[in-house]
């Protein structure tokens, strides 16, 4: 099972092109441009692990998107799984996407109360899926 971590940034700042002082204001106004991260989802799948289970993540600001943004991801990379959730509501709610199924996780009032983290029901989610996966296969 692969689990990937979410991206902070699709976009960065290459190292090689980061000013070693102090930017100056004196200087006008700053024009950033930024890279692409390399995709590594797609060598994953295909190339690197072809045969294991991988889960990616989708976050989003729009929830009106975030769906089809995630089964997007789905038919693009034909992994097994992918967990989408919005910005807002990313601490206490998540929804597990497959090629099949929606899944919706969230956790109740008493469950944040206690100190209950949505990760554990992700956790627990996953770890069926990915053992009914292991038996599919055998």
């Amino acid at each position: 099972m692969f689990y990937l971590a979410a991206a902070v940034s699709d976009f960065y700042v290459p190292v090689s092109e980061m000013p070693q002082h102090k930017i100056q204001s004196s200087g006008g106004p700053l024009q950033i441009t930024m890279k692409m991260v390399p995709k590594m989802l797609s060598p994953l799948v295909k190339d690197w692990a072809p045969k294991a289970f991988i889960i990616s993540f989708k976050l989003e600001t729009d929830p009106s998107i975030v769906i089809e943004r995630a089964r997007n991801a789905l038919e693009i990379y034909r992994h097994q799984v992918v967990v989408a959730n919005i910005l807002e509501s990313r601490r206490s709610f998540v929804v597990i996407i497959t090629k099949d199924s929606e899944t919706k996780l969230l956790l109740s009032e008493e469950e944040v109360e206690r100190g209950i983290e949505i990760e554990e029901k992700i956790v627990g989610d996953l770890q069926s899926r990915h053992t009914a996966f292991i038996h599919d296969k055998n």
